[in-house]
């Protein structure tokens, strides 16, 4: 439905400009440290794990090391996993979830995977709880074309150096409360279009490449996270986020078309997850572990098949 929805930054009806912009950017504060949260839990696994830096992101006057974590033992012959977090800076659990894998569960998958566990790909926006970049980019929508922002770029300049056989690639998301009531106006206006209010989809769910959604794959993820959160049910329409619900907890959607992160690799079994951390029905650890029941799902399925 489209409806008439105030946002206190533009004028109705016309695209912002680079004034806009600034001012957009001005009212964004800091509200959590990357360095305490991220890094500091990187250095912890300094000894388990190569933690390599790939790029840097110089928002002055603030400058952000971009790290990944991959095995110690590189194996060529192996097949590569990747795995996402923090592209969307403010979803928490895309964060914490890849960082606990790595805590608790990647060791197992030595031997058998490369790793590459790139844990807060947008360190601004997580500093900011914030869904884009400085200048009101969205980077989960320029993973194409080489990279249209640094975030993107960065990463996709570093994989690409890497001459990985990637397999699998699980992108780490959420949907929030916010998207409705802060970042969907916020595009809207930027963009100088109307405000389309969609529903929150109110549990976990997963949306497959739909140039390729290796539906089985996207299922085993479903049924990992079943017994930890509950899984999202459909709108009244039959969809999720405006999507078809294909089975329970799965969409599809356009992803390297549209520049979104889980798009960017030639990975066979690619899915970006989603999980909603402001239902009563959850909390911050459940998500996390709901994250990270997802990467494992996904992982134990490329081995299998």
């Amino acid at each position: 439905m489209t409806v008439a929805q105030f946002y206190p930054i533009g004028t109705p009806g016309q695209p912002w400009g680079d004034a806009e912009r600034a001012q957009w950017r001005a009212r964004q504060q800091r509200q959590r440290s990357y360095h305490e949260d991220v890094v500091t839990a990187l250095e912890r696994l300094d000894e388990r794990f190569d933690v390599v830096q790939y790029g840097q992101l110089d928002y002055a006057p603030d400058h952000y090391p971009l790290f990944a974590v991959v095995n110690h033992d590189w194996n060529p012959a192996l097949p590569t996993a990747l795995v996402t977090g923090g592209v969307h800076g403010y979803e928490t659990s895309g964060v914490h979830g890849a960082l606990q894998f790595l805590e608790q569960h990647a060791e197992r998958y030595l031997g058998r995977f490369n790793l590459i566990v790139a844990p807060c790909v947008s360190p601004w926006g997580y500093e900011r709880i914030q869904r884009w970049n400085p200048n009101a980019i969205d980077p989960n929508r320029s993973f194409r074309d080489g990279g249209l922002i640094e975030e993107a770029a960065s990463l996709m300049r570093w994989v690409a150096e890497r001459k990985a056989n990637i397999r699998v690639h699980l992108d780490l998301h959420e949907t929030t409360d916010s998207d409705l009531h802060e970042f969907d106006p916020a595009r809207c206006a930027r963009d100088g279009k109307p405000f389309e209010r969609d529903t929150i989809p109110d549990g976990f769910y997963v949306i497959g490449n739909s140039e390729d959604p290796q539906h089985e794959f996207q299922k085993a993820l479903i049924a990992a996270v079943a017994p930890i959160t509950h899984i999202a049910p459909a709108d009244a329409e039959g969809n999720l986020v405006g999507m078809p619900l294909q089975s329970p907890g799965v969409v599809w959607g356009e992803s390297r078309s549209i520049g979104a992160c889980a798009g960017f690799t030639d990975a066979l079994y690619a899915t970006t997850t989603e999980v909603y951390p402001d239902s009563p029905r959850t909390n911050p650890q459940e998500c996390n572990d709901a994250q990270g029941a997802a990467v494992c799902a996904g992982l134990d399925f490329a081995l299998a098949n």
